[in-house]
């Protein structure tokens, strides 16, 4: 293995340590006030589950850009990423709407 590779795993499986750490407190804390249990199992799982959508929606997102002839992903590609779910389609328009309105009144 290459010293590249050996730094980008390290790099990887911290953000997969980070991204356990953070669902697991949120599972914990959403078992509590619900009465519940969350296994370990459970949230490794639900960790896994989530690092993949999350490669999955930059492979996305990067195609996307590629696709419109650009280097920087931007708010439309982001919009796009919600296609198939109505409701995140709204909130990230939502969202790309008010970034924009910001971006206005700071230029002024």
């Amino acid at each position: 293995m290459a010293p590249i590779d050996a730094a980008e795993d390290e790099k990887q499986e911290r953000l997969k340590a980070a991204l356990w750490h953070a669902i697991g407190q949120t599972v914990d804390a959403i078992a509590m006030t619900e009465k519940m249990n969350a296994s370990t199992r459970f949230i490794g799982s639900l960790s896994e589950l989530v690092y993949e959508k999350i490669n999955s929606a930059a492979t996305d997102l990067e195609a996307f850009a590629k696709n419109s002839d650009r280097n920087v992903i931007n708010a439309k590609d982001v919009v796009l990423l919600g296609r198939n779910n109505d409701f995140l389609r709204g909130v990230l328009q939502e969202q790309a709407k008010q970034a924009r309105e910001q971006d206005v009144s700071k230029r002024r």
